[in-house]
């Protein structure tokens, strides 16, 4: 990646807001989100995108391993530091979603948390995962979504671009369930329901599953 693709990958004030929006969002019921995201992983098992290391301490022991991919420097500081305490030996390393700095089929198992909505590109950074994935390894996936609310919906299509500049590329009217159906990922567990990550905000759709490679 250029110099000029790596700078526009840090977002250092969006992050340091992120560090204490994570917390809250965190004892608001995100904790709990991401208990059933990472239940029963077991293996080899890439982060991608891991912030600031709020799932580490959700792994299970039988998790041998997690290499963490973090690409903006703030958050991974974050999480180099969390991941010094983590119940399972983490790895955190620099790299971003459509560039994955591991080797083909490493994985057992990948984890995408709260990610998918501010990549720059979606099928790309599938399959870039996919790549990585073994055989019939397992795709994690807790993300905010368009709403299905006609009326939401439209609005959140229409704040996206502001958004967008705001919040670290973060878009709320992203797909993300088409999105792993069109990169030929089969969803074989799905649940969807309306979560507020923080008092100030409003109650937004999510998403949190297992997919497996194409």
């Amino acid at each position: 990646m250029t110099p000029a693709g790596r700078d526009q990958l840090q977002h250092p004030r969006f992050a340091r807001q992120y560090l204490r929006i994570a917390a809250e969002t965190d004892r608001r019921g995100g904790a709990d989100h991401r208990e059933r995201l990472l239940a029963g992983l077991s293996g080899q098992v890439l982060e991608v995108g891991a912030g600031q290391g709020r799932n580490f301490g959700h792994y299970p022991d039988a998790v041998g391993e997690v290499v963490a991919v973090e690409p903006d420097d703030t958050l991974r500081a974050a999480a180099e530091h969390t991941a010094a305490t983590a119940p399972v030996p983490v790895t955190v390393l620099p790299g971003e979603a459509a560039e994955l700095p591991v080797e083909d089929g490493e994985f057992d198992a990948a984890v995408v948390s709260l990610v998918l909505c501010s990549v720059t590109d979606v099928p790309a950074a599938l399959a870039e995962i996919a790549r990585v994935l073994r055989p019939g390894g397992e795709l994690r996936f807790y993300e905010h979504v368009r709403s299905p609310r006609p009326w939401l919906g439209l609005l959140e299509d229409a704040i996206t671009p502001l958004w967008r500049r705001a919040a670290g590329g973060c878009r709320p009217n992203r797909d993300t369930e088409a999105a792993l159906r069109a990169a030929g990922y089969t969803v074989t567990r799905i649940e969807r329901f309306e979560f507020a990550p923080s008092s100030l905000a409003p109650r937004v759709r999510h998403i949190v599953g297992t997919a497996v490679r194409p």
